[in-house]
C-alpha cells in the first residue's frame, strides 16, 4: 500500500515522464530498430502507448495487493478470496481520493474499476493455481 501510495503521490508531470520511460523501454524491447528511430517517433510511440501502460500498472499493483491481503488474512476458503478483494477495492478508492489532492492528477472511477479488475485476477491466478495443486496432491495420494 505505501509503494502505491507513493506513485500516487507523484505530480502528474513526474508520473508522464515514468510512463514515458516505460514505453520508451517497451519499444527498445519490442522494435529491435527502435535506436535508429528519430527521437520524434520514439516519442510518438511512447505516448501512442502510455495509456495501456498506466492501465496495465494499475491493474498489476492491484493484483499484487490482493495477493499480498490474501497472505496475510486468517480466514479460509471464498471469505478470505472475498475480503482481500473488499480490502483491495476499497484502497482504490482511497487511492483516487488522494489523487485529487496531486497536482496534475485527477481521481478517476474508471480507474477504481481497472484497480478492482485486477485485484480480481490476481485472486482468480491464485485460485487456479491452488486447485491445480489440490488436484494433483489428491490423485497421489495412496487408496
Amino acid at each position: 500500500m505505501a509503494v502505491i501510495f507513493l506513485f500516487s503521490a507523484a505530480d502528474g508531470t513526474k508520473s508522464s515522464e515514468t510512463s514515458n520511460w516505460a514505453g520508451r523501454m517497451i519499444g527498445h524491447l519490442l522494435h529491435s530498430d527502435f535506436d535508429e528511430w528519430s527521437s520524434e517517433e520514439q516519442k510518438a510511440y511512447a505516448e501512442k502507448i502510455e495509456y495501456p501502460i498506466r492501465k496495465a500498472a494499475h491493474a498489476t499493483e492491484y493484483a499484487v495487493l490482493a495477493l499480498l491481503l490474501f497472505g496475510a488474512l486468517k480466514s479460509e476458503g471464498r471469505r478470505r478470496y472475498l475480503t482481500a478483494w473488499i480490502l483491495a477495492v476499497l484502497y482504490a478508492g482511497t487511492d483516487e481520493l488522494h489523487q485529487i489532492f496531486v497536482p496534475g492528477r485527477a481521481g478517476r472511477l474508471f480507474d477504481v474499476g481497472v484497480d478492482s479488475l485486477g485485484a480480481l485476477a490476481g485472486l482468480l491466478i491464485l485460485l487456479g493455481i491452488r486447485s491445480l495443486i489440490h488436484r494433483r496432491r489428491s490423485r497421489n495420494l495412496p487408496s
